[in-house]
C-alpha cells in the first residue's frame, strides 16, 4: 500500500506514476488532492473544464453522458482512469485499487505519506490548484 500526499505535485506527472503502479498491483492512496497543481495559463485552465462541464444536448443531462467530475479528488481520479486501459478487465482492477481524498481523513492520520520527487513542482510560475478549479466549476468539498 502506497500513501501519497499530493501537496505541490503536478497533476498529469502524478497521475502517470500513480497509473503506472496500479498496473503493477499495488494499492494507492492520494491525499490532499485539492493541492495537486494544473500547470499553465490560470484563465485557459479554468475554460477548458467550465467547457467540459457546460457541454449539452437534446438529450436528458442527468441520464446520459459523458458526467465530468467536479471535485478534486474525482478530478484526480479521473486523470488516472485516462491513463489506464479502464474498459478492459486489467484497468478495471488497477482502478479499483486508487483512492483520492480531499485533505487526510481521520483513520489516515498516523499513516506515513510520500511524495515523489519527479512528480513535485520545480520553477513553474503559472499554474492553479485543483481545489481552485472545483471551486470554480461550483463544487462544495
Amino acid at each position: 500500500m502506497i500513501y501519497i500526499d499530493g501537496e505541490g505535485h503536478i497533476l498529469g506527472r502524478l497521475a502517470s506514476i500513480v497509473s503506472k503502479k496500479l498496473l503493477e498491483g499495488e494499492k494507492v492512496t492520494v491525499f490532499n488532492t485539492e493541492k495537486i497543481i494544473i500547470t499553465g495559463s490560470r484563465d485557459w485552465i479554468l475554460e477548458r473544464y467550465q467547457q467540459r462541464v457546460r457541454r449539452s444536448s437534446l438529450t436528458n443531462p442527468r441520464r446520459m453522458g459523458p458526467k465530468y467530475p467536479r471535485r478534486p479528488d474525482d478530478i484526480f481520479r479521473r486523470t488516472v482512469r485516462g491513463m489506464l486501459p479502464y474498459k478492459k478487465p486489467k484497468g478495471r482492477k488497477a482502478f479499483k485499487n486508487l483512492r483520492a481524498y480531499v485533505g487526510i481523513p481521520r483513520e489516515f492520520k498516523d499513516v506515513e505519506t510520500i511524495k515523489i520527487k519527479e512528480a513535485m513542482r520545480e520553477r513553474i510560475k503559472k499554474g492553479i490548484t485543483l481545489g481552485e478549479v472545483s471551486r470554480h466549476l461550483g463544487a462544495r468539498f
